[in-house]
Parts: C-alpha cells; sequence; structure tokens
C-alpha cells in the first residue's frame, strides 16, 4: 500500500495534501501540453477543466448553466470570468489569479441571456488579440452555438479542446491521487452503513438518503447520484433508483458517485437481502472473475485493448452487440469527473487503443446477469496505477457477495445464507426434509 490514507482537515504536522502545489502542477501540465499544440489558446467552459486550470469553483448548482468561462493562454497566465461576486471573492481568496485576472462576465445562461454571447467574444478577441494569437486556433472544450457563432464573426477560429483537456487530466499529480483515494474511503464508510441497514422494508431512496448523510457529514462537497438497484429491477440495469421496497432474497446494488475537493468516485457494491440464490452467486462470482482478470492485465505498458480482450463479449451475456451492451463490462478514468480518459470499452478500445501509464486513475467494473433473468450483479473497483501494477483504492469488502439482514434462527438453527425464497422445494434440505415425510406416511409411519 504506497498510497497513503489522510484524514479531510489539513495540519501542520503531517504533510498531507499540498494544495498550492496541486494548484501549480495543474496548471503547468496544462500549460505544457497547450505548448506542445498547435493551439495559440484554450478557452473553457466546462466547470471541471475550469477548476482543473484555475482553482475556482463557486458550487455544483453551476455545472449545467455555461455561464462562466476561462481563458489559458500560451503565457500560463489563466483568466477567470465569473458571476460579479464571484469575480469578487476570488480576488480576495484566490490569489494565485492575481487582481487582474479574476473578472466580471457571464455567458448566454443557456439561451436565456440575450446580447452575451458577443460580449464573450469581444472579451475573448481582446486578449488574443493583445498577446498577437488572433490568427491562431483556439481550443474550445464545450461551447453553446451563439457563442461558436459570435467567436466566429470575430475572427477566431475555433477548433476542439475537448481532446486536448483529456490529455492534460488523464494522468494525476501526487495530490490528485491523495483526494480520489480519500474520496473513496468516504464511500468505504457510506457502504458500511449502508450494509448495516439493509433489509427487508428499506426502499431504494432510503438507502440513497442514507448515502447522502454519511457522506456530506464526513465532508462530501457534493453527491453527484446514488443508483440503487434491487430485485427484478436489477436485469436490465436501469440506472436510476425508485422507491421499491427491497424484499427478503433481493439482489441489490448499488452505485456511489460524490466529490471530495472537486475529485470523484465510480463504486459499485452488490448485496444479497437476508439471502442469496444460488443463481445470483454464480452471477456474482461470474462478474468478480471477469474483473480479477481485468485488474490482474493492468500494468504501465499495456493497452486497453489488451485489457478488454479479457471482457467478455455483448452476446454472451445477452445482449445483440457491444453499442448495446456499453458501459456493462466497462472502465474510465476518475477525476474531476467521472468518465475520463482512458476508456476501456469492446466497443471503442480495439479501434482506438489507449496506452496505460503510471498515474493515471480509473474504475473497472463488470455486470453479469443471473441465468434466473432477473437478477444481476454488478461490482467496480478504482485503481491507481503504479510503476509495476495498480493499487485498488476501493476497500469496501467485494470478493465474495455478501448478505445483509440474514441469521434469522429456526427449530433446526439459522436459515442458510444461500437459499431459494421462491419455494421451499428449491431448497435441498428442505425438499429432502419433505420427501422423507411423503415416504414415512406412505409407510404408515405416525
Amino acid at each position: 500500500m504506497a498510497i497513503k490514507s489522510f484524514g479531510t482537515m489539513a495540519v501542520d504536522w503531517e504533510q498531507r495534501t499540498d494544495f498550492d502545489r496541486l494548484r501549480r502542477e495543474r496548471l503547468e501540465r496544462a500549460t505544457r501540453h497547450l505548448e506542445q499544440s498547435e493551439l495559440g489558446a484554450l478557452l473553457c467552459f466546462d466547470m471541471a477543466n475550469i477548476r482543473y486550470i484555475t482553482a475556482t469553483h463557486i458550487g455544483t448548482w453551476a455545472m449545467d448553466k455555461l455561464i462562466r468561462f476561462c481563458l489559458l493562454t500560451r503565457d500560463g497566465e489563466p483568466i477567470m470570468w465569473d458571476f460579479g461576486s464571484a469575480a469578487r471573492h476570488h480576488k480576495l481568496y484566490n490569489p494565485w489569479l492575481g487582481d487582474e485576472r479574476s473578472r466580471a462576465g457571464i455567458s448566454t445562461l443557456r439561451g436565456s441571456v440575450k446580447g452575451r454571447a458577443e460580449s464573450v467574444a469581444e472579451k475573448i478577441r481582446v486578449e488574443l488579440e493583445q498577446r498577437g494569437l488572433l490568427a491562431e486556433p483556439v481550443g474550445v472544450d464545450m461551447i453553446e452555438l451563439p457563442v461558436l457563432f459570435a467567436l466566429q464573426e470575430a475572427g477566431i477560429t475555433v477548433v476542439d479542446g475537448q481532446a486536448l483537456m483529456q490529455d492534460v487530466r488523464k494522468i494525476k499529480t501526487v495530490d490528485e491521487i491523495t483526494l480520489l483515494n480519500t474520496a473513496c474511503a468516504m464511500v468505504d464508510s457510506a457502504y458500511d452503513h449502508l450494509y448495516r441497514a439493509l433489509r427487508p422494508g428499506i426502499r431504494e431512496n432510503d438507502c440513497v438518503a442514507l448515502v447522502n448523510k454519511v457522506l456530506y457529514e464526513l465532508g462530501s462537497e457534493h453527491v453527484e447520484g446514488v443508483n440503487a438497484i434491487s430485485g427484478e429491477r436489477c436485469s436490465p440495469h436501469p440506472h436510476v433508483f425508485t422507491d421499491r421496497m427491497l424484499r427478503p432474497g433481493d439482489p441489490a446494488y448499488f452505485d456511489i458517485l460524490h466529490a471530495y475537493n472537486g475529485y470523484r468516485t465510480c463504486y459499485y457494491r452488490t448485496f444479497a437481502v437476508g439471502s442469496a440464490s444460488r443463481a445470483l452467486v454464480d452471477a456474482y462470482k461470474r462478474s468478480r472473475d471477469i474483473l480479477d482478470r481485468a485488474i490482474a492485465m493492468i500494468r504501465p505498458g499495456v493497452t486497453t485493448a489488451e485489457v478488454v480482450e479479457t471482457f467478455p463479449r455483448a452476446e454472451e451475456f445477452g445482449f445483440p452487440d457491444e453499442e448495446a451492451a456499453f458501459a456493462l463490462q466497462y472502465g474510465h478514468g476518475v477525476g474531476l469527473s467521472i468518465w475520463e480518459k482512458p476508456i476501456f470499452s469492446r466497443l471503442v478500445s480495439f479501434d482506438y487503443p489507449e496506452v496505460i501509464e503510471e498515474g493515471m486513475v480509473f474504475a473497472l467494473e463488470t455486470f453479469w446477469p443471473s441465468s434466473d433473468g432477473w437478477q444481476a450483479a454488478r461490482i467496480e473497483e478504482q485503481l491507481v496505477v503504479t510503476a509495476d501494477g495498480a493499487e485498488v483504492i476501493t476497500r469496501f469488502p467485494a470478493e465474495e457477495l455478501l448478505v445483509t439482514a440474514g441469521g434469522q434462527y429456526t427449530v433446526g438453527g439459522p436459515l442458510p445464507p444461500v437459499r431459494e425464497v421462491t419455494s421451499n422445494l428449491n431448497n435441498p434440505d428442505l425438499a429432502g426434509a419433505v420427501a422423507a415425510s411423503a415416504r414415512t406416511e406412505v409407510a404408515g409411519v405416525d
């Protein structure tokens, strides 16, 4: 275990996350990649890219607004345009931006504010012209059409900048890895609380509420989502929770996505409520085996194509093709967002393989439907690529299927953890007892 685990606070007596170093190294990586590209500048509207470059944040409510933007040029001095009050706050509390590089300015607020597209374009044009970059292409990560048209009208050549930022962010710094590890540790705790709470009658939305409570109390910045899937909803995977009550013998799997200082988790676990059927046990073993074979492949120099070669084909688990089965046998980078480079999928990795490198952090996730047609198992681990392999940073036990709320006693002892709930005749011990009783009755024995 080379990756250290710390508390969530900053202290003076241990070297934990060095936030000054985090900000400096992220900006250095972005500037270096920009210098090596054919772009003159990067214009970012995506909150994760803005945070990576400027180390500013105004709350997750702004994630879908596309209203804030920053410009990074080859001089490595990013300029941030934000809500006026936020820009003033940045001047007071974000000294790394400097007094002149935190400015008031907003985009169109998803088209609800007129005249702002031209304002954005003019702000960018002025900065590029001052630096002699107006003739150079500008990479943009995501953009509204009115802003795109306004930039083009201002004489700015707009090209794709999203791919460059994916390359910038795919190798994590030491402090990013510490934050990702801490985020996973918080989910370890959430799963322990969830495991103790899972019993008949609790609803999927109750489970979501519990996970949110635990994570926010531990210091989560944002719970992006909690998939809570149970019973017959497990196959096919619906990717959303409901108010369904859990019942004895149910499968239940969860995905917990949250952020600690911006850094995300994507972390599946599967449980059996009270007991597990043989079909679920078999599905879990298959899912775990697929995952373990993939993890064993991970080391620098191996390609994503080589890893997904170990994944089963879509047709093997009930889907007509790889697009229909996308994201069930899967892997993806995790950082300031949950789907980053590298991507592991039989749909794309054979045609577009990526080389695994030291310092990457990604999640590998597997799914297997049970033979009874309604249950399924889902498991996911987050890994840090080391010099000679990988270290798993999702530590809540998943090597075998866990049973919750079991252990009920009968006159013959505790109920077994592996049993069928649809009919007693499907349980070998009970079926044998019934058969023996029938034979006794036939023989006329009281």
